[in-house]
């Protein structure tokens, strides 16, 4: 018999969010109200009582602290080619400069060893990313950072309810950006927060949320910097805080899963196949993600048409960005950075979420062994 569907991905919305969110639709006040501003002092809380501000997406909330940060034009932002395409993309949309470092074989993370060889006199900031969740060394990036008086904007973007010995990402460190887009750990359907250092730095950011607007009164508006439109919904903000209530279980199950699948795997797996499984890190990582590595002799797309065929959910997390026609046409090409482009080539994402079961996990890693063999 046919077996279901299983997805790599699927958000988990109890029946208490869903009807928290019918009382905000029947309130009538379904843009950025009471719910957004209950939602960041839960993040604040959640963040050791750092400053935080809601947006409409993890992608201008990296925008939005770079701007923060006040890099532009003429500046160089390091960051990985190992990422969504918005991680470097905002670094343009700034109008600085993206300078790519290669990636750790091991993690998958950026190469501080690349990072520290990258700096020039124009850098200005880095931007790690945590991928699957796994945070970079935090001690050593933040002491090259002092090192050479550069901002960190972190693309936490993966790594709610990650840690590093013992503290909470987003409990320390520069500026530090999360996505609660509908495949995170914990979602808002599309939404992202960024956690800030100072009272300044907010105000800030929250005239670069709603179109640079200062109220000053009920009848007094001046808009003195460029802002968008990037404010959070009343909606997202109620599924926001019902995610949140339930975060420390959450991480706890995805660790769990992730053990499982180690266990599934067996030991002598990697030898006998050639592909590469991540590090067995559950210290540190909230495992957002589990990810293989194929070997050379498959290609993705032929693995990822067997699985579908076995009813198996694929992704893929990600394709090297310089290698995007748009980088190409500023001056990247092919050998520039040669770990990220074979674990780009040949990176998948096995299914991992909160519903999951451990049959679901067996079921995942047969179909694997299977279509590996």
């Amino acid at each position: 018999m046919t077996q279901p569907f299983l997805p790599f991905s699927k958000p988990t919305i109890d029946e208490a969010t869903i009807a928290a969110v019918a009382d905000v639709l029947r309130s009538g006040w379904i843009t950025s109200g009471p719910k957004v501003q209950a939602f960041e002092t839960m993040l604040s809380e959640y963040f050791g009582g750092r400053p935080v501000r809601t947006f409409n997406s993890g992608t201008c909330t990296m925008e939005i602290a770079l701007r923060v940060a006040g890099i532009g034009p003429g500046d160089e932002v390091i960051t990985t080619p190992i990422s969504w395409v918005a991680t470097a993309n905002v670094i343009i949309e700034v109008g600085a400069t993206p300078v790519f470092a290669d990636i750790d074989p091991v993690t998958h993370n950026i190469d501080l060893d690349q990072v520290e060889a990258a700096i020039t006199p124009r850098t200005k900031a880095i931007i790690p990313v945590y991928l699957s969740g796994l945070p970079i060394d935090m001690d050593r990036l933040y002491a090259l950072a002092a090192k050479h008086n550069l901002r960190i904007v972190e693309d936490a973007a993966q790594a709610i309810g990650s840690s590093w010995k013992g503290k909470r990402i987003g409990t320390f460190g520069d500026l530090v950006s999360f996505s609660f887009q509908a495949n995170k750990n914990v979602t808002t359907s599309e939404g992202g927060c960024l956690v800030l250092n100072n009272a300044d730095e907010t105000r800030l950011a929250e005239k670069y949320r709603l179109q640079g607007v200062t109220r000053n009164g009920f009848d007094g508006i001046d808009v003195d910097v460029l802002g968008g439109k990037f404010n959070m919904t009343d909606i997202a903000a109620t599924i926001g805080l019902g995610q949140f209530a339930r975060i420390e279980a959450i991480t706890a199950k995805r660790r769990a899963l992730a053990k499982h699948y180690f266990a599934a795997f067996g030991t002598g797996f990697e030898a006998r196949s050639g592909a590469q499984l991540p590090v067995a890190d559950f210290e540190h990582s909230n495992w957002h993600m589990f990810q293989i590595v194929l070997p050379q002799r498959i290609t993705r797309a032929d693995f990822m048409e067997k699985m579908m065929a076995k009813n198996i959910g694929i992704g893929y997390h990600y394709p090297a960005i310089h290698l995007f026609t748009l980088y190409r046409e500023r001056g990247f090409k092919e050998g520039m950075f040669p770990i990220a482009e074979r674990v780009g080539r040949r990176i998948v994402t096995l299914p991992m979420f909160t519903a999951m079961t451990e049959n679901d996990v067996e079921r995942a890693v047969d179909a694997v062994k299977s279509v590996l063999q």
